[in-house]
């Protein structure tokens, strides 16, 4: 029955095959190959395969006609995925390698993608870009073709092209560097022309630098495939850029916005037409008018427990208005939980043809340019119609190409019928010309991720898709004039592209500029990936820093793209230092294994800092922010901010005194679950997860920490138990003498008996103790049920080795409590049966629950320890025991403290956890998860893609040439966007909020500097010649002077200066002539007033 102990404690689902095509509606037979595969039958994938061999005898495979000649011995139905040995697989996901990916897409996403096979088109700086984010997001295949020569322009945006690879095929160029992000993915280079046959292997094709015409007429072919195969048109012109999709006539999206389905609890239902929903109070509703949701656990009228989904209305935070007739069901009793039930939407994609003719309404991106896209849609066709008739693009800041584009332009505006515009903006159109040779990495990062996000929806139905056009400016982004420089920067010059469109002396302060990126994890790897194609800090005076304190795990793979499984443990700033370099070997980049900190500011002191131009963080956590933030507004320097959660982004520009700076607004903290919810009366799974993880980490980190600081000093730590003698010192003490005396592990049957008394304890003996204490009619003190919602009335559980969910916790209980007493599991211990065996063999007592034990109810309570008044008599009679069984603990030993790491799958981490979560909410009727579920929310883990994190960073980097080229706050842009639905919202920075006292004013970015080695009573009377009274200054943690104390009145003839020595015990580098002191004011009227921080320069 039992196997292994590699049974994981929760329920396993059967994964079945997927089809995906257009609607999921029409599979091929199962003896039919994949569209295209271009795996071979033994599965392997490690290598580029060129496509000539696809059409080897060995792989059955031709990819000119794959659906007519596929071998039915060795064919795949749609949707399975190939194991390591070519063998038929459907659970080999790597959840270590995707866990933050599977955290946004799930698992059936991922399973459809791979899947999925895709074709790119284009290989220059957005076709490389979408080629990285969709072979990280680990569809099936995907093939290059681009049968173009790599020229020296294309350094500047495929990060994947080296100058040796000058003369080549660009596709082949960078296959096998594409190859080594996942070798999961098999990566083939098509080289001869496109045929429709070819088209018809692929679930998606993307095409880049395609005219209309062409694009059009492979569209058209792929709208007439049963199922359609996907379609994606994409340009980036200079600081101009365009997408067209096209998923098919009817194309099923199976979930809008990847967000999880929204649940009530239920407080009352009437019996109306329509009924009104009242839920409790804990949580809000996010319902929407329309929605559809369904029923459970509901007493009383129990006919809406039939699971069929039902409309709601009149939604409010608390209540909604079920559009159901509910006058004959049951009278409400109680209990009940209402989710939402996310329902698939169709939509009716246009073809390439109709949509130009007819485009319907675009996607909008800044809100100050809702004109733009209908001039956009027509700049776009004047440009393919230029690219026809000339064989070229323009060149780069012709007039002449202007010119003609515009006639162009207003010649296909007649033409237009409805769709003409009043008034065409020659000045764009001028832009657009003069740049359109250019593919600028910023755009192309952007682009890309924009981009590869739309494949993942084509080939899995999850979010949903752009539809149909988006266009995209960032003319902000352009100096004011671009003198014709073009002479200056020759064209064989890898920055020849950017220097045209942005100009010559640009291009020169971004090589000399001194930049610091804070982090180089996913939003670091985009961050330098994107300098080094700039040739930012390239120069003979740049320099580029990075610094980042982590080490690479796997799970980073999937994301932070010049990681490889090789580097595993190596340091992630030295590792990215190096990638970035092999992109750009002019780079002149130093990297640093330091948080930034106040820890280290040893490291990046006043004359570091001072040496910066610009500081980018790309960091994962508030408090580092915020820290970076406060470095930046000290020295007065620009710093560009990012984030990212699953689809979503953010970019925040802080420009000294022209912005707010990051800390100046913060979002509100999070909810958090009062203590006795979690101990006593959880409803929900995030509940036990938070409960099963603090358990995890008492029994396995910090109980072993505490032993081992008794038998580290036994004598202080008695002594300072018995000072304390209060409840906390109590529980501190008997967790002691339990791993030491009372419950000591000698053996392994000891760490089993253990983990057995443990199961009994929590899922049995507390539950029939608490249900003892508040049976289940139970009334609070004024009169209502106990038992009403939120809370939840739970039953013990019986615990029986045939259940492979109980045993497996036992197992890992048992497995983790002797890895702290450094006990070595037998290998009889690995064999289910046996243990099955051992564990039968153990006899416990029965459990009588107890009268007066007190449970905490109070939601406000903070600690869940229950002072008595014999707490200094049970600490003695405590620190008695551990004297009378000193001798029986071997000098030296200590036991071992297991930090949780929820990243290792082999470690019995996640096990134990998921198993007392379950277990848990098994006792209160919640609904279980899998490990990876469990996995996500115990471990905390941030939902991260590559597409998201390369639009962020695109849109970083377009901010980053304002400000070497000086640009007022008018023409940044700050950034939210979410890829799943998709949204782009961007808005002018928001001030700095401006303080104002009689003719003074200032913000946030000012500091007040005094100079002279001045006295306590002069910098009062300083304040005072400003009209206001400082009544409170303070040094780092330290008061130095507060009127309200008499006595330090004393210190108002000494130095400042040596009242921060004595009384702060401030340290002032050898290098710094300054310290800084925080004063409190108020003026006239005893208001007080937020004054800058005040510099002492002595």
């Amino acid at each position: 029955m039992y196997c292994s102990v590699l049974h994981y404690m929760v329920s396993r689902k059967r994964v079945v095959g997927v089809d995906m095509g257009n609607s999921l509606k029409k599979s091929q037979p199962e003896a039919s190959l994949d569209r295209g595969s271009p795996m071979t039958v033994d599965g392997s994938s490690s290598e580029v395969v060129n496509d000539d061999d696809l059409n080897s005898p060995q792989l059955g495979v031709d990819m000119g006609n794959t659906l007519k000649n596929s071998q039915p011995e060795t064919s795949l139905s749609k949707g399975s995925i190939i194991a390591v040995d070519g063998s038929r697989s459907e659970t080999d996901i790597d959840e270590n390698l995707h866990s933050r990916q599977l955290a946004v897409y799930g698992r059936e996403t991922m399973r459809r993608l791979r899947g999925a096979n895709v074709l790119i088109s284009g290989l220059q700086g957005v076709g490389v870009e979408i080629a990285k984010n969709v072979i990280l997001a680990g569809v099936k295949s995907v093939t290059l073709y681009d049968p173009g020569l790599v020229e020296a322009l294309d350094l500047g945006a495929n990060f994947y092209l080296t100058e040796s690879d000058i003369g080549k095929p660009r596709a082949t160029a960078c296959a096998q560097k594409l190859q080594e992000l996942n070798t999961a993915v098999v990566v083939s280079v098509h080289s001869s022309n496109i045929t429709h046959g070819f088209l018809s292997a692929f679930q998606a094709v993307v095409f880049t630098n395609s005219t209309f015409e062409e694009a059009a007429a492979y569209n058209e072919f792929c709208r007439s495939q049963t199922p359609p195969i996907a379609f994606i048109k994409a340009d980036v012109h200079g600081l101009f850029g365009s997408v067209f999709c096209d998923f098919g006539p009817e194309f099923i999206v199976f979930d809008v916005d990847g967000e999880e389905p929204q649940t009530g609890i239920i407080a009352s239902i009437t019996n109306d037409e329509p009924a009104l929903v009242c839920c409790v109070d804990d949580d809000r509703l996010e319902f929407q008018d329309g929605d559809m949701v369904v029923f459970t656990e509901i007493h009383g009228m129990t006919e809406l427990n039939d699971g069929k989904p039902r409309r709601v209305k009149n939604c409010r935070p608390y209540s909604f208005l079920l559009e159901e007739d509910t006058t004959s069901f049951g009278i409400y009793e109680k209990g009940g939980i209402v989710t939402q039930v996310k329902q698939p939407k169709v939509l009716n994609f246009k073809s390439l043809r109709e949509a130009l003719k007819n485009p319907g309404d675009f996607l909008l991106s800044d809100f100050s340019k809702f004109d733009r896209p209908p001039l956009l849609h027509l700049a776009f066709q004047a440009l393919d119609e230029f690219k026809v008739q000339f064989g070229r693009l323009p060149a780069f800041g012709s007039e002449e190409d202007a010119i003609h584009l515009i006639r162009l332009a207003k010649q296909i505006n007649e033409g237009a019928g409805d769709l003409k515009l009043e008034s065409i903006d020659e000045d764009i159109l001028r832009r657009l010309s003069e740049g359109a040779k250019a593919v600028l990495n910023p755009m192309a990062a952007m682009f890309g991720g924009i981009i590869g996000q739309e494949v993942v929806k084509a080939c899995s139905g999850k979010f949903h898709p752009l539809f149909q056009f988006f266009y995209f400016d960032s003319l902000e982004s352009l100096p004011d004039e671009v003198a014709q420089e073009h002479g200056e920067t020759v064209s064989d010059n890898r920055y020849y592209a950017q220097a045209s469109v942005f100009g010559h002396q640009l291009q020169e302060k971004l090589q000399d500029a001194k930049v610091f990126v804070v982090g180089a994890g996913a939003l670091g790897c985009e961050i330098l990936k994107n300098l080094a194609l700039m040739g930012v800090a390239c120069g003979g005076k740049g320099k580029l820093i990075v610094t980042d304190d982590d080490v690479i795990e796997k799970s980073n793979l999937s994301r932070q793209f010049l990681f490889r499984d090789w580097n595993i443990g190596e340091s992630k700033s030295t590792v990215a230092a190096s990638a970035a370099l092999a992109i750009n070997p002019y780079l002149r980049i130093e990297a640093f294994q330091n948080r930034v900190s106040p820890e280290t500011e040893n490291v990046f002191d006043d004359a570091f800092w001072e040496s910066i131009d610009v500081v980018i963080n790309a960091l994962d956590n508030v408090n580092a922010r915020l820290y970076v933030d406060s470095r930046c507004v000290y020295f007065q320097k620009p710093l560009l901010e990012s984030g990212t959660l699953g689809t979503k982004c953010n970019t925040q520009m802080v420009i000294p005194h022209f912005t707010e700076n990051y800390g100046a607004s913060r979002d509100p903290p999070e909810k958090q679950a009062p203590m006795c919810t979690l101990h006593s009366f959880p409803h929900n799974i995030n509940h036990c997860l938070t409960w099963a993880r603090s358990e995890f980490e008492g029994l396995m980190e910090k109980t072993p920490t505490e032993v081992n600081s008794y038998l580290s000093k036994p004598e202080e730590y008695k002594a300072s138990m018995v000072l304390a003698g209060d409840a906390q010192a109590r529980e501190l003490l008997e967790k002691v003498v339990e791993c030491l005396v009372a419950e000591r592990c000698r053996t392994f049957s000891d760490c089993l008996f253990w983990a057995r008394k443990k199961f009994e304890e929590y899922f049995t003996n507390k539950i029939k103790q608490l249900t003892f204490t508040f049976p289940e009619d139970s009334v609070t003190s004024t009169g209502a049920l106990f038992w009403s919602p939120p809370k939840r009335f739970p039953k013990p559980l019986e615990f029986s080795t045939e259940d492979p969910s109980h045993l497996s916790f036992i197992a890992a209980a048992a497995y983790l409590k002797a890895q702290t007493y450094g006990i070595v599991v037998p290998d009889w211990a690995k064999d289910f049966n046996r243990l099955a065996e051992a564990v039968n063999e153990i006899k416990l007592p029965s459990f009588t629950p107890k009268q007066g034990v007190k449970i905490v109810t109070d939601e406000k309570a903070t600690s869940l320890s229950i002072s008595a008044s014999d707490d200094s008599m049970v600490i003695n009679s405590l620190i008695k025991v551990l004297d009378e069984n000193a001798s029986s603990i071997a000098p030296g030993f200590r036991m071992i403290s297991i930090p949780f790491e929820k990243d290792d799958d082999t470690n019995y981490h996640m096990d134990l956890i998921a198993g007392l979560a379950n277990m848990r909410a098994r006792n209160y009727a919640i609904p279980e998860v899998d490990k990876l579920r469990a996995k996500l929310i115990a471990g905390r883990i941030i939902p991260a893609i590559a597409t998201t994190t390369a639009l962020a960073t695109g849109l970083v980097c377009l901010e980053l040439y304002k400000i070497f080229l000086g640009h007022k706050v008018e023409k940044y842009r700050n950034t939210f966007a979410n890829l799943a639905l998709p949204l782009f919202s961007m808005a002018e920075p928001v001030s700095p909020k401006v303080f104002r006292h009689q003719e003074l004013s200032w913000s946030v970015w000012d500091r007040w500097a005094i100079h002279g080695n001045i006295t306590l009573q002069e910098l009062l009377d300083w304040f005072e010649s400003k009209g206001l009274t400082a009544y409170s200054i303070s040094c780092g943690q330290s008061l130095l002077y507060n009127n309200i104390f008499p006595k330090h009145r004393d210190r108002l003839d000494r130095k400042v200066l040596d009242l921060a020595k004595d009384i702060a015990k401030l340290e002032i580098p050898p290098s710094r002539r300054h310290f800084d002191v925080v004063v409190a004011c108020e003026d006239d009227n005893g208001d007080d007033i937020d004054v800058p921080l005040v510099s002492i320069y002595f």
